[in-house]
C-alpha cells in the first residue's frame, strides 16, 4: 500500500555557498547535496571537499569513476560560487561585515507510468541571502528574474541560447535518466514509509484566561503529510490565529509538523487535532482534554523538539528553505545537445584561469 502513495519521485541537488567562513560546528563556506525523494544521497563540503555517498545502495551500485568525477565537478562548482557571490556583492553595494548566501538548487520530478517515470517538471533557481533571485521557466525556456539585481543576469542568460537549451534539455533529459536509474537502485529503500506519532500539547499563554494547543506529528516518511487543528468541525486556519512549523526534517531522515493555536481556556474541550498520512493509510483525530501527557513523556518530547529544531536550523541555512523538489550534479550524463556538460564545465575551467577571463566568463555564465 506504501507503494501506491509513491507514484511522484523527484532527485534533488542543492549547492550553498557563504560569502565567508563562520566559526560555527556543521557548517561550511560551500556545501552540496543529492536528495532522493527528500532523502540525502550524496554530500559535499568545503572542509572535505570529496563527494561521497549518504546511502548504503548508492555506494554499492555506483562505480568509483562516478565519485571521482563527481568530487572533481563540486570543486569547480565551489569555484564558480566563490566568484559569482563576489560579483553579486559588488552589485548590491555590500561589504564584508555580514555573511552574504548565494543558493542553487535544481532537479526534476516525475510520475510512474507503465514502470517508468515520466517527466513532470523541472526547476532550476537560485536564491540570495534567502531571497528568489533567479528562476528557469522550463516551459518556455525562459530566466525569470523577481528583482532589479537579477535582470542583469537574466538578460546575459537568456541571451546564450545553448544554455538555455542545454538547461531545458537537461531537466527533461538527463535528470529524469538519472531519476530513474536511483529510484530503480534504490527501491527498497524508498518502498518504506514511516507513520506518525501524534501528540497534542497545552500550555499556558501570556493572557491568563487564554492557553496555547499544539499539535506535533513527527517520525513520518515520506514528508506529505495533512495537518489540521479544529473547533467543532470547522478547520483553523491563520486568520484563526493558527502558527504552521511546515514540515521539517528529523535527524533520523524523518520529518516532524507542529501547529499551534491560542484560544481561550474555557472552550478547549472543542478542539481536536486530525492527522492523514496516505502513504501509510493513517488517520489520527485526537481530542484535547483526554488523558495528559505525564512529565516524563512531555519532557522527552520537549528534548526531542530542541534537537528537531537545531537539525532544521543546519537544514535550513543549508536549503534556505527551499527542500522542495530538484536535480543532478554536473559529473556524468547522456545530454544529447550538442555542447555537452563535460564540455561546458571545461570552458568553464578554461575561462577561469585569468582574471581577465573570470570576468569574461561572469558576463556570459557568471551572475
Amino acid at each position: 500500500m506504501a507503494r501506491e502513495h509513491m507514484r511522484r519521485h523527484s532527485l534533488t541537488y542543492i549547492y550553498t555557498a557563504l560569502s565567508k567562513p563562520v566559526n560555527s560546528p556543521g557548517i561550511h563556506q560551500f556545501t552540496a547535496m543529492g536528495l532522493l525523494d527528500d532523502r540525502m544521497i550524496d554530500y559535499f563540503d568545503s572542509d572535505n571537499p570529496k563527494k561521497v555517498p549518504k546511502q548504503d545502495w548508492m555506494k554499492e551500485r555506483l562505480p568509483d569513476d562516478y565519485w571521482e568525477k563527481g568530487t572533481q565537478s563540486r570543486q569547480s562548482k565551489q569555484q564558480w560560487f566563490n566568484v559569482n557571490i563576489n560579483i553579486l556583492k559588488g552589485r548590491m553595494r555590500q561589504n564584508d561585515t555580514d555573511v552574504h548566501v548565494l543558493q542553487w538548487q535544481h532537479g526534476c520530478e516525475g510520475d510512474m507510468s507503465n514502470g517508468k517515470l515520466e517527466f513532470h517538471r523541472g526547476t532550476d533557481m537560485y536564491s540570495y541571502d534567502g531571497k528568489d533571485f533567479l528562476a528557469f521557466d522550463d516551459a518556455n525556456a525562459v530566466w525569470v528574474a523577481p528583482t532589479n539585481e537579477a535582470k542583469q543576469t537574466k538578460d546575459k542568460w537568456d541571451g546564450v541560447q545553448v544554455l538555455k537549451e542545454y538547461t531545458k534539455g537537461y531537466l527533461e533529459n538527463e535528470c529524469m535518466e538519472w531519476l530513474n536509474k536511483f529510484v530503480n537502485y534504490g527501491e527498497e529503500q524508498l518502498r518504506g514509509a514511516s507513520p506518525p506519532e501524534v501528540y497534542l500539547f497545552t500550555k499556558c499563554a501570556k493572557v491568563e484566561t487564554n492557553v496555547i494547543l499544539t499539535c506535533l506529528a513527527t517520525g513520518f516518511y515520506p514528508k506529505d503529510i495533512i495537518l489540521r487543528i479544529r473547533r467543532n468541525d470547522r478547520i483553523l486556519t491563520e486568520e484563526d490565529g493558527l502558527f504552521s512549523s511546515g514540515v521539517r526534517p528529523n535527524e533520523d531522515e524523518t520529518f516532524q509538523r507542529k501547529d499551534s493555536v491560542e484560544i481561550l481556556r474555557s472552550d478547549i474541550s472543542t478542539y481536536s487535532c486530525e492527522v492523514i498520512h496516505k502513504a501509510t493509510n493513517i488517520s489520527v483525530r485526537k481530542e484535547w482534554g483526554k488523558k495528559p501527557l505525564t512529565v516524563f513523556i512531555l519532557m522527552t518530547l520537549v528534548v526531542a523538539l530542541v534537537v528537531a529544531l537545531v537539525v532544521a536550523l543546519v537544514v535550513a541555512l543549508m536549503t534556505l528553505v527551499w527542500l522542495v523538489s530538484i536535480a543532478s550534479p554536473f559529473q556524468t550524463g547522456t545530454a544529447t545537445l550538442s555542447l555537452s556538460r563535460h564540455n561546458l564545465e571545461e570552458l568553464y575551467m578554461r575561462t577561469q584561469m585569468s582574471k581577465s577571463a573570470k570576468h569574461k566568463n561572469s558576463l556570459i555564465y557568471g551572475i
